[in-house]
Parts: structure tokens; sequence; C-alpha cells
């Protein structure tokens, strides 16, 4: 017998379909769970054992303790989790991985047909977004099962090849041959579960021995950390520490089980040593992850301070800090985290634009100043650069295919929102201007005009944090409140316009250019609160707002 007359279209195309299977299997489970793996995200990973067991959570959902790994570092690149957070979470992820390896154990290839019948029937004739989500998960649970048993059945040739059972020989003479193998076949699928499922088929058939499966378990610990690598490269500091522990958790892991091999695999063999051959591997990866892991809990302090020292520096404390939260594919992994990433960036955004408008009032008061315009006109850049950025991000996630209702709402108001704040922070540049019209010809204001202005300066900034309360909460109470903030700034700006003709109709305002951009002042002073009602209207009614033409004109 030769390679080439190995049927490799099975091994190949079962071990597609396996693949496959598990990914089209977790795509499903992630859809039907949809927010609620968010919150389960948010809420429940304040300690260690909530936090593990959320990432024993994720990966069974994912499938992937590499997807769950990569949404750790997403979240912690974005701010939303601390590193001693994902600490917990990539251990979880740990014992979540090896459910894989036990329901493939089960062997109910048999039954694998009916299974992704049901499955198809669901997708195609279901009506209700549920039920056709259930069904992806039936069809990829079928598959993963159908894909091994194809596969299995070609790999049970190779232990009549000469060559392969050298290749065994040596293997089970030189584990780091098998635990090289391990990692290098994990890496290249990105999948430690498809590289265990590989491995247990081949003890089966017979074409490995056990002592030489264990060490290729071992390297898909390792090889399966090169996703978290990739996810990390170009990030922030803490982005990359999260997939340094990573990997460092699973070197020390995979460096314990190799030291202990023999007595491990004498533990394991006496253990259950009854059971079908895969049940067996699929028993030593578990023991294995789960001893492992729960030894690393009470020390996950030293493990992240260790990290830290690899890995030295401090994040950068600058207006830019937080974009590269929007360069992870977050969004294929867990579109609703990823939706949550972009609300967290607009956060970011709003806290610069309140605060450039806020200088607005300080450089009216001081009568220009040339650093103060400087700051606020640097600002307004990284304000745009916000702008693009989280617009290009949302648009692109809103192309994803497996977003829920509630995604999607989201996106559209977050939009309008985005679109609103970054509105306002054009128009506080544009007051510059006008100040500058004036101060540039050495003209003031007069003290009622200018007693005018601040009080409408700080009605905007109450509206803007209302409104930003909005955008967090979508309180509708807060938005009434807002909506009544909005009519006074109206009514206030309507008083202000007739107190100016009536200054100018007594000779109390005798100025050319102050009086004439006094109007235009108090005028953008009104839009501006008008585009932070707007955000309270889209993000409470889901109604976008109606910007003329004039007002999407960029400063």
């Amino acid at each position: 017998m030769t390679l080439a007359s190995l049927d490799w279209g099975m091994i190949l195309g079962g071990f597609g379909l396996f693949m496959f299977g598990i990914k089209f299997m977790g795509d499903g489970l992630k859809a039907a769970a949809g927010d609620r793996l968010k919150d389960l995200i948010n809420k429940y990973t304040s300690n260690r054992i909530s936090a593990l067991l959320i990432g024993i959570v994720l990966t069974i959902i994912m499938q992937s303790s590499s997807a769950t790994s990569a949404i750790s570092i997403g979240l912690v690149r974005a701010s939303l989790m601390t590193l001693e957070q994902a600490a917990g979470i990539i251990l979880g992820a740990t014992i979540g991985t090896t459910v894989t390896s036990f329901l493939i154990s089960i062997s109910i290839e048999k039954y694998a047909m009916f299974i992704i019948f049901a499955g198809c029937a669901l997708i195609c004739f279901a009506k209700k977004v549920k039920l056709q989500q259930s069904g992806s998960v039936i069809l990829g649970f079928g598959l993963i099962f159908f894909g091994m048993a194809a596969m299995g059945d070609a790999l049970a040739a190779l232990k009549e090849l000469p060559q392969f059972e050298s290749i065994a020989l040596k293997m089970s003479e030189q584990p780091v041959l098998a635990l090289l193998a391990g990692i290098l076949l994990t890496a290249a699928v990105q999948s430690s579960a498809a590289t265990i499922g590989v491995i247990q088929k081949l003890y089966m058939a017979g074409a490995v021995t056990f002592s030489a499966s264990l060490p290729f378990m071992f390297g898909a610990n390792i090889g399966t950390t090169m996703t978290g690598i990739l996810a990390s490269i170009g990030g922030s500091t803490e982005g990359k520490r999260t997939a340094a522990l990573h990997t460092t958790l699973n070197v020390i892991s995979t460096i314990f089980g190799m030291l202990l091999l023999k007595p491990y695999a004498s533990f394991i063999q006496a253990a259950f040593g009854g059971l079908n051959p895969m049940m067996q591997i699929a028993m030593a990866n578990i023991v294995f992850k789960t001893v492992t892991t729960l030894l690393f809990v009470p020390f996950l302090n030293q493990l992240v301070a260790f990290v830290k020292k690899i890995i030295p520096g401090e994040e950068k404390e600058s207006y830019d800090y937080g974009f590269d939260q929007l360069e992870t594919d977050l969004g294929a992994i867990l579109p609703s985290a990823a939706v949550d990433v972009a609300k967290q960036a607009i956060l970011k955004m709003v806290d610069i634009v309140r605060y450039n408008t806020s200088e607005a009032l300080v450089y009216m008061k001081n009568k220009g100043d040339e650093t103060l315009k400087e700051k606020i006109a640097e600002r307004e850049g990284v304000i745009n650069q916000f702008d693009l950025k989280i617009t290009e991000y949302l648009i692109q996630l809103s192309k994803k295919p497996n977003l829920t209702i509630n995604d999607t709402d989201n996106i559209r108001s977050y939009l309008d929102a985005l679109k609103n704040f970054e509105r306002v922070g054009d128009l506080t540049q544009n007051l510059i201007e006008f100040f500058d019209m004036a101060y540039e010809k050495k003209e003031e204001f007069t003290p009622k005009a200018t007693a005018e202005m601040e009080a409408m300066f700080e009605q905007l900034l109450k509206m803007f944090d209302v409104a930003a309360e909005v955008f967090v909460t979508g309180d509708e109470e807060q938005y009434e409140k807002l909506r009544s903030l909005e009519h006074d700034l109206d009514k206030m700006e309507l008083d202000a316009r007739r107190h100016h003709f009536r200054r100018m109709r007594d000779g109390e305002c005798t100025t050319q250019v102050a009086s004439s951009v006094y109007c235009d002042i108090i005028g953008t002073l009104e839009r501006m609160g008008d585009h932070c009602c707007n955000v309270g209207k889209s993000t409470v009614t889901g109604l976008t707002s109606d910007l003329s033409d004039d007002e999407m004109i960029p400063a």
C-alpha cells in the first residue's frame, strides 16, 4: 500500500466537513445566544470563578477556545475588560474546549445523516428565526460526526503504510516529535478540537500508540494560541499581554504534561482503559485540562504580574486611545460584543466633544487665546478621526450575516448618534471662528449679550450631558427631560435675538462685526442643542434625525 492509494478525497473532505460542522454549529449557537453572550461577558466576569465559568460557557458555544481567546483580546483592547478578567475567561476556555472531543468519542456517526436532515429541515422550512438558528446548530452537530466518520474510515488505512508506521514509532519513542506535530497541525487549522479529533481517529484505528497520542494532544494546546497571537498584533499593550497570558498558561501546562507523560498515560489507561479508544483520549484531554486549569487559578495574580514583566510599558493616554479596538475582527466572532465596542468608542469621542464645547465657552470668556484655539482645533481633528473610523467599523459590521435584529437596530441608532455628536464638534469649531471675527477687529460683546451667550452655553452643556445619558441608558424619562431642555434653549435663543435687536435700536450695541456674528453664535448654539436632542430621538424612538443640507456641510 502506498500514499497514493489512500482515499485522500475522503480524508480531506471528511476533515473539511468536520471543521465546517464545528464552525457552523458555533455560528448557530452564537446567533441563538445573541445578546445573552454579551451580557454574560459584561456582568459576570467580576471574579476568577465566575470569569472561569464564562470562559467554559463561551467556548462550548463557540466550539473554539481560539475564538474565546480572540474575543477576550478584543474586549481588553477595547477597555471593556481587564487583563485579570480575561485571565479567568482564558482558563475557562481550556476546559470548555474538551467538550468537542467528548462529543466525538460518543460515536453516534450512524445517526449523523438523520441529524443533518433534521437541521436542514428546520433551516429550509421553519419560519421563526430562532428555529432556523436551532437548525444551524443541529446541522453543524450532524456534520461533525459525518465528517469524522468519513475521515476515520480513510485514516484507518494509514496503519498499513510502512512510512506512517515508521513515523508513528518515532513519535512513540520521541514524544517531542508528536508534540511538534500537534503544535503545527493546530496552528495550521486554528482548531485544537480538530487536531484532537484526528488523533482520536488515528488511535482508534490503531495507527498510533496511546503514548504518542498524548504529546500530540498536548501540542494542540500550544498551537491553539496562534489565533490569539495574531489577534493581538498591532494592538494595545493590554491586548498583547492577554495573548501572552494565554500562550504562557498553555506552554506551562504542556511542559507539566510532558514531564509527567508516562505516569499520566498509565493513570488514564488504568482508570479509563475499559472505554473505547476515542473516549480514552477524550477523558485524558478532560482530566488534563481541568486539573491544570484548577491548579492555575490560585496563581492568576502572579501569572498576570509575570506577563506584565515580559511585556512592559503603560497604555498610551492620548485621544486616539481605543482606535485599535476597531481593527479587530470581533464582529465575525461575536457581533453583539462588537456592537458594544463601537458604543464604547463613541462614548470616548463624546467625552472629547463635550470637553471641546466647554473649552469654547472658556475661549469666549478669555476673549481669544491662541494656545487654547490650537488645542480645540487639534481635538476637532481627533473627533473627525473617531467619526471616520467608527463609521467605517459600523458599516462593515452591518454586513455581517449573523447579526440579531437588536444588533442591526443598535448599529443604525449608533450611526445616527455618532453623526449628531460629531456635528456638535463641527459647530463648536464654527463658534471659535465667529468669536475670532469679532476679536480680530478688537470688538467686544456687550455685558448683556455675553451673559446671554454664557447662559445658552450652560444650557447646551446640560443638554449634552442628558443626551449622553440617554445614549447610554435609553431612558425615556431622560429623553423627555432632554426635550424640555431643548424647548427652553429655543426660547432662550428667541429672547436673545429680541433683546439684541432692542439693544441695537437703543444704541447700546454699536459694534459692526460683533453685532453681526452675535446672531450667528446664538443660532449655532441652538442648532447644537437640536443635535443633542436628535441623539435622544434616535436612541429612544429608533427614528433617525432629519438634518438639513446646510447642517451636513463640514465646518
